[in-house]
């Protein structure tokens, strides 16, 4: 036999391993924000539902470090999220929303139905907060010191186990 017929099974076997490879391994699908340890963007956001004031940077300067979780009415994994938040809620923190492309009616339906851990939420109907902190999707948490800093991300949902991990970054960055 020549060798020319090996090259197409020696180029399968190749593509095969480096497939095998890739799905073995895995990759990173997060994007962390480039806004790590950076003051947040000025931004003062109109409420999101009525009876509940919106947010502004200014919220998260002074007084103790506080949650902002980027969320939606329209997301799945915010509604799995939302026992967390309130756990976290009774644990004394401040947690300010902003709900991402949504209506009034949907926000208000949603805390109904999954209850309201937020002492405000704001309305960031075009993204533009959602981008200029670097938070690719929703959910997202960061934690936002007293001088109004970024200290740490959370991307994705807040799970059970993740509750006493960001009750320790919130005491580590008082």
């Amino acid at each position: 036999m020549r060798p020319v017929f090996f090259i197409p099974l020696a180029l399968f076997l190749f593509f095969a391993g480096l497939a095998g490879y890739i799905l073995v391994e895995g990759r990173n699908e997060t994007v962390p924000s480039g806004m790590l340890d950076r003051p947040l963007p000025e931004f003062d956001l109109p409420p999101a539902t009525d009876g509940i004031p919106g947010a502004a940077r200014a919220d998260f300067v002074g007084g103790e470090p506080k949650l902002l979780n980027i969320w939606a009415s329209w997301c799945l994994p915010c509604i799995a999220e939302a026992p967390q938040l309130e756990a976290l809620k009774e644990e004394g923190v401040e947690i300010v929303g902003i709900a991402i492309r949504d209506k009034p009616e949907d926000v208000a339906e949603f805390l109904e139905r999954h209850g309201n851990p937020y002492s405000r939420i704001g309305a960031d109907d075009i993204s533009q907060l959602q981008i200029e902190i670097g938070a690719a999707g929703v959910p997202e948490t960061f934690v936002i010191d007293a001088q109004g800093n970024i200290r740490h991300q959370h991307i994705g949902d807040i799970r059970e186990d993740d509750v006493p991990e960001l009750l320790e970054i919130l005491e580590d960055v008082r």
